[in-house]
């Protein structure tokens, strides 16, 4: 008996959804609350923003295409506004293009795993307490 194998394709945003809800998925796993499209002070957009149960807070950047990756260099300046910065892919997507320093996601609609750990860089107390306040509000104005 044959089988025949039809695979999906998947469009740009409907890739970019599926990645991020499963990132998200992830993160609440991990005992982490996010949320999307946070605003940071200096103007950038987190694709998630979550807190930790200790107060730690980890950004993530979803990248749905390796061009999306190649022509989007502006993720360095999220470091100063978290602990941790990952990245999240699409299990198709080529892990080398992803620097090592860095955590790193692979996630779809469903859910998602981390493949490799960030450098965790502690943000002062000042930041944290202003950025938590922030994000503590954010959150209460979407509900």
């Amino acid at each position: 008996m044959d089988v025949a194998l039809t695979f999906v394709s998947f469009s740009r945003p409907e890739t970019t959804l599926a990645v991020t809800r499963g990132a998200a998925r992830l993160l609440v796993e991990m005992a982490y609350a996010p949320l999307a499209e946070v605003g940071l002070p200096n103007g950038r957009r987190a694709d998630l923003m979550a807190v930790g149960p200790k107060g730690e807070i980890v950004i993530v950047e979803v990248k749905s295409s390796a061009e999306d990756y190649l022509t989007d260099r502006k993720w360095a300046e999220y470091a100063p506004w978290c602990d941790a910065f990952f990245f999240a892919v699409a299990p198709d997507f080529p892990h080398a293009l992803i620097p090592p320093e860095p955590g790193l996601i692979v996630a779809d609609g469903f859910g998602g795993a981390v493949v490799r750990e960030p450098g965790w860089t502690p943000l002062v107390a000042a930041r944290r307490k202003a950025l938590t306040l922030a994000f503590a509000r954010l959150a209460a104005f979407r509900s």
